[in-house]
């Protein structure tokens, strides 16, 4: 009987691939969209750090540029009113309505130290928008893909039970393909969610510090405009 036992047993296949195949069709819906949630992820993932990477190198190189002594209104006039760089934009926000705030005689419009401030907010607000844009599809993922898979785990095992009152036999070699197949799901479950957690409190924390940054900046930069306010 244990030779007929592991005889059976060594001739199941065991692979991902076989026990996908064997899986019911829920079971196999489950596997797919917990797949291409990982890809998504992991697409999200490598976006970011390549985005907040070239986000934390233009920020240096327009603060040396900012620091470097040149008149605010040359550096205006070299980047543009619509420059491409997420610093550069905060900046262009406030030098746009620091030149509108000027009357044709030279003076200041009153109020023009809360409208500059105000214009750059809204720069900051939409530049934090875009580095945030996709971390919730990465904190969905690893708080629901454990679940989804939990649940294509139950689906299989149910299953796996109303096969062996079937068949009648408790055989090792007969539960082991069906429960496996379950188990799946939950490992592709936690591969997909783990991920996806880890990199969401990452790109989370790369985000704020990039954000304070441009809030630090744009502090100093009207810092500077008070003092010729003031003036």
């Amino acid at each position: 009987m244990e030779a007929e036992t592991l005889a059976l047993a060594q001739g199941i296949d065991m692979s991902l691939w076989a026990l996908f195949a064997r899986a019911t069709l829920t079971v196999k819906l489950v596997v797919v969209v917990l797949i291409l949630a990982s890809f998504w992820s992991w697409a999200i993932i490598i976006q970011k750090l390549i985005t907040y990477r070239a986000a934390r190198a233009e920020a240096e190189a327009f603060d040396q540029a900012f620091w470097s002594g040149q008149p605010l209104d040359e550096l205006y006039g070299e980047i543009g009113p619509d420059p491409d760089g997420s610093s550069e934009r905060i900046f262009a926000a406030g030098m746009q309505e620091w030149l509108r705030s000027h009357r044709n005689d030279g003076g200041l419009i009153a109020g023009a130290q809360a409208r500059i401030d105000r214009s750059m907010d809204v720069a900051i607000a939409k530049e934090a928008d875009f580095l945030q844009r996709g971390l919730t599809v990465l904190a969905t993922v690893g708080s629901t893909a454990p679940f989804v898979g939990l649940f294509g785990t139950v689906w299989g095992i149910m299953n796996a039970f109303v096969e062996i009152a079937q068949q009648q036999n408790t055989n090792l070699a007969v539960v082991a393909p069906g429960i496996a197949e379950a188990l799946m799901a939950t490992a592709l479950g936690l591969l997909a969610a783990i991920p996806a957690v880890v990199f969401y409190n990452k790109l989370s924390a790369d985000a704020d510090r990039i954000v304070a940054g441009y809030e630090a900046f744009a502090d100093e930069f009207a810092t500077i405009l008070s003092r010729q306010l003031d003036g």
